[in-house]
C-alpha cells in the first residue's frame, strides 16, 4: 500500500532545467525524510523543475512531490507527514517526457510484488522501441517519462526477488542512468556499465546513504564511503550493503566531463576529482592556450568562477567580480523559451559600471551552446563602457546533441555548427574569442581520457542510440501510442 500527497497546490514554473536530475537515498534512519530534503537542497542546482520524496516505515511507502523548488514544495507539515527510517529523493529536470506533475520523480507505484519507488538520473536511448513493445503487449503508462520503463520491465519479470526483476529490467534498457530506489524495507542504487553519471555511498552513524554529490554528504555530515561503481547495483537493508555486478565488465567508462566543466557544484568530488580543481586547471590551461593582454578577468558566475580564478593566476592578470548575480533567480540554461531566457538575463546578472567602465576585460564562462545568452551579455558591457571584451570558454565548442541527459538533442541549435569561429566571435561582439581544446579540458582530470564522455565535442557516441532521441519522443504524438 501507498499513501500518496501529489502537491498540485504549488505555483508552477517556467524553469526547464538542462542539467542532470538530482537524487539522494537514505536507509536506517528514523530522520530520513528530513536529511533527504537537506540532502535535495544542497543538490538544487541539479534541477529545479520538480522535486519529490518517498519515505518508509517498514509497511507503507508515503510520497510528496510537487513542481518547484525544494523550497517550494516542502515544509515542515508535509515532511513531517512523510514517516519512516528509509527514504528517497528526486530533483527533476525533463530530458525525456514533459514538463508536467505526472513526471515528476520518484515515481511510486504498487504492482502485485509490492510496492516500488524509482528515481532516475539520467536519459535512455532505446525508449520509443522498448514502450511500444510494453504497450503492444498489454502495458499502461501513467508517464511519459522514460524512468517508467524500467518499473514496466520489472514488472514483466516473474522472479519473486526485486533485485532478479531489477536485473532483468536493466538488461534489456541501453543509455545512462544512475538510480535511487526503494521497496518497503529495502534502499537501492544503480549505476549504468559505462558510469555516465555519478552516484556515491556515504555514512552518518550507522546509516548508509546515496548522492548523486557529495556536497550533499557533507550538508548532512555524512562520510564518504565511495563511488558506486559503473554497472553495480547496491542493495542496503536490515542485513547491510550487498554489491552485485552483473553487467558484463565495460572495455572503457563513459564519464559525463560536462559534469567537471559546469553540472556539478565546486565543492563535490566527482570522478575522482574535487570540481573546483578541475575548473581551476580547465583555466589555467584556457589561459596558456589564449593569452590575451587585458586589465580585468570577469568570471561568468558560477560555474565560470573557477575556471577564471585559474585563468587569472596563469595569466597574472587581476580578477573582479564584475557580474553580481541574484542568486534567487534560476539559471538562464534551464529556461524552456528563448523569450524566457531573455528575461532570465536581465533578472539574474547585474553589471558592475565601475569595474569595467573603459576597461579591457576577458570573460569567462563554462560554456557557450546557443549563444543567445553570451551575446546579449557582452551588449550590455559594451553599452557600460568597455574598452575591448573578450571572451574565453573553458571547454571546446559544441558540435554534435546529447543523447545522455543533456539537453540538447539537435545540432541546429548549437551555435558551433551553425557559424564557424570567426562568425561566433562577430555574433557575439567580441574582440577576440577563444575556445579551451579538447586536448586541455582532457588533461585536466585525473582519470584516463578513454574513461570519459566526449561526444557533444567529437560526435563520437559511447552507445549508439536507436533512431531520433527528443525530449517529448514518448508523448502520444510522437511515439504513435
Amino acid at each position: 500500500m501507498q499513501k500518496g500527497i501529489c502537491n498540485y497546490g504549488l505555483r508552477t514554473t517556467d524553469h526547464e532545467p538542462r542539467e542532470h536530475c538530482g537524487l539522494f537515498g537514505i536507509y536506517d534512519n528514523y530522520e530520513a525524510p528530513w536529511l533527504t530534503y537537506l540532502g535535495l537542497y544542497s543538490l538544487q542546482h541539479r534541477g529545479e523543475e520538480a522535486c519529490g520524496i518517498v519515505a518508509s516505515d517498514g509497511k507503507t511507502l508515503s510520497i510528496h512531490k510537487g513542481v518547484g523548488l525544494v523550497s517550494d514544495v516542502f515544509n515542515e507539515e508535509n515532511i513531517k507527514k512523510l514517516s519512516g527510517y528509509i527514504s528517497i529523493g528526486h530533483l527533476r529536470y525533463s530530458t525525456t517526457g514533459s514538463s508536467v506533475l505526472k513526471n515528476a520523480q520518484p515515481l511510486l507505484v504498487d504492482y502485485l510484488k509490492g510496492s516500488l519507488a524509482i528515481g532516475h538520473n539520467g536519459n535512455l536511448i532505446n525508449t520509443i522501441k522498448l514502450r511500444r513493445r510494453l504497450e503492444n503487449s498489454g502495458s499502461t503508462f501513467q508517464t511519459t517519462a522514460d524512468s517508467e520503463i524500467i518499473v514496466q520491465l520489472m514488472a514483466r519479470s516473474h522472479n519473486p526477488d526485486v533485485i532478479k526483476r531489477l536485473i532483468y529490467a536493466l538488461k534489456k534498457v541501453k543509455g545512462a542512468y544512475a538510480l535511487v530506489m526503494m521497496t518497503k524495507d529495502k534502499l537501492i542504487g544503480v549505476r549504468d556499465p559505462l558510469g555516465f553519471r555519478p552516484l556515491v555511498l556515504g555514512k552518518i552513524g550507522r546509516s548508509l546513504c546515496l548522492a548523486s554529490e557529495t556536497c550533499a554528504l557533507d550538508l548532512i555530515g555524512a562520510k564518504l564511503l565511495r563511488e558506486v561503481e559503473p554497472g553495480e547495483i547496491v542493495v542496503i537493508n536490515k542485513s547491510g550493503l550487498k554489491s552485485f555486478k552483473p553487467f558484463p565488465k565495460a572495455k572503457r567508462h563513459a564519464y559525463c566531463i560536462f559534469e567537471h566543466v559546469y553540472f556539478a557544484r565546486p565543492d563535490s568530488f566527482v570522478f575522482g576529482d574535487t570540481v573546483y580543481q578541475v575548473r581551476k586547471k580547465l583555466g589555467i590551461e584556457l589561459a596558456r592556450e589564449h593569452p590575451v593582454e587585458a586589465d580585468f578577468v570577469i568570471p561568468v558566475p558560477d560555474s565560470g568562477t573557477s575556471a577564471a580564478i585559474g585563468f587569472s593566476q596563469a595569466s597574472c592578470i587581476p580578477i573582479e567580480m564584475g557580474i553580481i548575480r541574484n542568486h534567487y533567480v534560476g539559471r538562464t540554461f534551464i529556461q524552456p523559451s528563448q523569450k524566457v531566457r531573455d528575461l532570465g538575463v536581465r533578472v539574474k546578472f547585474n553589471i558592475l559600471r565601475d569595474v569595467i567602465k573603459g576597461k579591457r576585460i576577458v570573460i569567462v564562462d563554462d560554456s557557450i551552446v546557443r549563444g543567445t545568452t553570451s551575446r546579449k551579455r557582452v551588449k550590455a558591457f559594451r553599452a557600460l563602457g568597455a574598452k575591448e571584451v573578450h571572451f574565453r570558454i573553458s571547454c571546446p565548442p559544441h558540435k554534435f546533441p546529447c543523447h545522455y541527459g543533456i539537453d540538447f538533442h539537435t545540432q541546429k541549435e548549437l551555435i558551433a555548427v551553425r557559424m564557424p569561429l570567426e562568425n561566433i566571435r562577430k555574433y557575439l561582439q567580441v574582440d577576440t574569442l577563444g575556445y579551451l581544446s579538447l586536448e586541455g579540458m582532457l588533461k585536466s582530470v585525473s582519470a584516463l581520457r578513454e574513461n570519459y564522455c566526449t561526444a557533444c565535442w567529437t560526435g563520437i557516441y559511447p552507445l549508439k542510440y536507436e533512431g531520433k532521441v527528443r525530449k517529448n519522443a514518448l508523448e502520444k504524438k510522437c511515439c504513435g501510442a
